[in-house]
């Protein structure tokens, strides 16, 4: 396939010896006058998470792990755009589509992809425009709607005339995007479905509708500064964080304790390992600035009002950003075909919570497999 190039990860030397010489020189603030992550990650935690990084993480043993699926990279509308595509042993799979968001990468999808290919899935997660090992934009325009046709040229030419998509974060806004288009995808799934109350339901809000109404709430109030940030100076937070690995870290670690479903500590759901692998994937690629440009550019494709017609599946984590009822989403996805109540799971359900993920992802697409 001639516009579609093999990819291993391979990081200099010389990145790794850069990566250390930053974390040794690092200028510390003072510690936070409050005794929780009220203020932000604390200054303990940061100091032992970057002591760890600089002195007991193995890059090269975490890039092996990386490099054990098939990667490649190709050209989609004068960008390069890498990605995994991970072929089922099944010779009847089913192709799969899996975008990740902000601040995830194909880092979320090491503990889903081979359960996924042994139940007859042939998997493909890309890179984001601007994240990990894509290419940066030079250009303004590249949002989720030219993404989600980027995704579906991406299928075909990897020979896939029907497939199916999933995702949450931008992921699922990209998903939503390829749904509406009904290109070659046949059907969705989201663990981030995109909903808001219809007229008159808030006039007598039940249980669930107050839950959701707690949640945006405190999202509001409390977790939302990374994204006005990032939807109006990506340029301005840029520089810190292409500059400083423990400001990279800081500013993506911080989300894990908010987001995952972690009993007030992300290392209870995740590694340490873990956590760093992900941050590593925009350190190495220095996409502090190219990725938040996706907000600049797209912060609003959350809303809009043309719904998905597709089959469309939703695995509601409980700890998810975002918590609208079924109710509040049918207007966006009017042919759900699938609502399935998580016990347990937050944001990154697919790497927190991989048996749930992949037993719910499986059960759905297998209603569409044979169409």
């Amino acid at each position: 396939m001639a516009d579609v190039h093999p990819f291993r990860i391979d990081i200099p030397d010389s990145a790794l010896d850069d990566l250390q010489s930053r974390l040794r020189n690092t200028r510390w603030p003072e510690a936070e006058p409050v005794d929780d992550w009220n203020q932000g990650i604390p200054l303990s935690y940061t100091r032992e998470l970057a002591e760890y990084w600089a002195n007991d993480y193995n890059w090269r043993e975490r890039e092996a792990r990386l490099n054990r699926f098939a990667q490649f990279t190709t050209e989609i509308d004068g960008l390069d755009i890498h990605f995994i595509h991970q072929r089922s042993p099944h010779p009847d799979a089913f192709p799969l589509l899996i975008t990740h968001g902000w601040p995830g990468s194909i880092v979320e999808f090491q503990k889903v992809i081979e359960p996924l290919t042994e139940a007859g899935f042939d998997v493909v997660c890309p890179s984001l425009p601007g994240y990990g090992f894509s290419g940066k934009p030079t250009e303004t325009g590249w949002g989720v709607e030219r993404i989600a046709t980027a995704w579906d040229t991406l299928m075909v030419r990897l020979g896939y005339q029907r497939f199916g998509a999933q995702g949450g974060d931008w992921g699922s806004a990209v998903t939503r995007q390829i749904g509406r288009n009904i290109g070659h995808c046949v059907a969705i799934h989201t663990n981030m479905p995109i909903g808001s109350p219809p007229k008159g339901a808030l006039d007598n809000p039940d249980e669930e509708a107050l839950r959701a109404l707690s949640a945006i709430d405190y999202y509001r109030k409390w977790d939302s500064g990374y994204s006005k940030q990032q939807s109006t100076r990506p340029q301005t937070i840029g520089y810190g964080l292409v500059d400083s690995p423990v400001a990279q870290l800081a500013w993506i670690v911080e989300k894990f304790w908010s987001w995952t479903d972690c009993d007030g500590h992300p290392e209870n759901v995740l590694s340490r390992d873990e956590l760093l692998d992900n941050v590593m994937l925009y350190w190495l690629t220095a996409s502090g600035a190219s990725s938040a440009r996706l907000y600049w550019e797209s912060f609003g494709s959350f809303g809009g009002d043309a719904p998905v017609t597709l089959p469309t599946g939703v695995a509601a984590f409980p700890k998810e950003i975002l918590q609208a009822p079924r109710s509040w989403c049918e207007a966006n996805y009017p042919n759900i075909i699938r609502w399935t109540p998580m016990p347990r799971g937050g944001h990154f359900a697919a790497f927190e919570q991989p048996q749930l993920y992949v037993e719910d992802v499986r059960a759905f697409f297998d209603t569409v497999r044979g169409d």
